[in-house]
């Protein structure tokens, strides 16, 4: 039984994880700016939820590179990458150092030229979604409040993929999941079997909202409100195994940060001003807080 709940938990993580390449695109922008409503092609995204949710290429793209229509001057056309795949010049022959010539394409054709966007892996995400979700089974075993984990474990993934391309944690993602983490863990006291504390759950999210909070309003250059919003969502989840795994996740949070900003500095890749995305190292700790509580429970 524990083999099938964890292949059920990995193919969750997968299938949820290869969702999350075209929502983290559409959300990676910086402030201000309007959510990304077309592929770096040009096609607006369609499908469920107004084109939210859908695998990484885009039906138009995913069409086109199957078809490998041939462009101007008989020569197979290259796939279109998935959203934020960087694309090379073309490299000149031996010798000569002079660029090559783009192609130009014959009159009447209208399709759009490809948009420069950040880069981002296309199978790092989905990756740490199945080890994500993985783990959580294997820790949580068959008790109610895992189905709460698997449902909350990819918006977190999600967070943390936009968090580290452009340093923002997108409200229609931080307050939801906070909602969600409430009512998914109501809903698991409810039911036998389960290992956790609903109480201490609703108390955990204001404390840990609260000290991010406390740190905004020391140091509002260094502690973004994003981070605060987020801290409800995990104070929530860390609080489910009690206050010690919310001091323990909350504490590891900071930890993997300042290990991360640490190893940049001696590589000297960064300075001690560079401003590095906190959201990731927050979800890592959390993560943690609630393996070492799963497994204690």
């Amino acid at each position: 039984m524990d083999l099938v709940l964890l292949a059920v938990a990995a193919v969750w993580g997968g299938v949820t994880g290869l969702l999350i390449p075209r929502a983290a695109y559409r959300f990676a922008v910086e402030p201000e700016e309007p959510w990304r409503t077309a592929c770096p092609s040009g096609h607006a995204f369609t499908g469920p939820l107004g084109g939210w949710l859908g695998p990484a290429r885009c039906a138009a793209c995913a069409s086109r590179a199957q078809t490998a229509v041939p462009p101007y001057g008989g020569e197979s056309e290259a796939p279109v990458p998935p959203y934020g795949d960087e694309r090379g010049a073309p490299v000149p022959p031996s010798g000569d150092d002079r660029p090559a010539p783009a192609p130009v394409p014959p009159s009447g054709d209208d399709r759009p030229a490809p948009a420069p966007v950040p880069y981002a892996p296309g199978t790092l995400a989905p990756l740490v979604t199945v080890l994500a979700c993985t783990v959580l089974a294997a820790a949580t075993g068959a008790r109610p409040e895992l189905a709460g984990w698997l449902l909350l474990a990819p918006v977190a993934v999600l967070l943390a993929t936009v968090d580290r391309r452009v340093h923002r944690l997108p409200d229609p993602l931080t307050l939801p999941l906070a909602a969600a983490a409430v009512l998914l863990l109501g809903g698991a006291a409810l039911l036998p079997g389960h290992a956790g504390s609903w109480t201490t759950a609703l108390l955990g999210g204001p404390a840990l909202g609260g000290f991010y909070f406390l740190l905004f309003l020391i140091n509002p250059n260094g502690m973004g409100f994003g981070d605060v919003k987020l801290a409800l969502a995990l104070g929530v989840a860390l609080g489910w195994y009690g206050w010690e795994v919310l001091f323990l996740g909350g504490f590891a949070g900071f930890l993997f940060g300042a290990a991360y900003g640490l190893g940049l500095v001696l590589l000297r890749r960064a300075g001690r001003r560079t401003d590095i995305p906190f959201g990731p190292f927050m979800i890592a700790g959390a993560l943690t807080g609630i393996l070492l509580g799963a497994l204690a429970a």
